[in-house]
């Protein structure tokens, strides 16, 4: 399973991102909210982690989660594999 999500950054930078099954079970433990929950109780803060821990994963931000979530101006689902 994975999500794909769209990150537009302050900067105006925008970014694909695949949270796939280690950033979901990461998710789960940090949130103690099965995935398949999601849809009916997402919060933006949840897309956020989602995003946050893909890219974090890939080395594609050094940021803490906060610091991170500061630089973003909007985040969604996004609509495919951005590969």
């Amino acid at each position: 399973m994975r999500i794909f999500l769209e990150v537009e950054y302050e900067s105006g930078e925008k970014a694909d991102v695949t949270a796939s099954a280690i950033d979901l079970m990461r998710f789960e433990d940090k949130y103690e909210l099965s995935i398949v929950k999601l849809d009916r109780e997402v919060k933006l803060t949840h897309l956020l982690f989602l995003a946050w821990t893909s890219l974090n994963r890939q080395k594609q931000t050094k940021l803490e989660f906060e610091p991170w979530a500061e630089t973003v101006a909007s985040i969604g689902l996004g609509s495919g594999d951005p590969k």
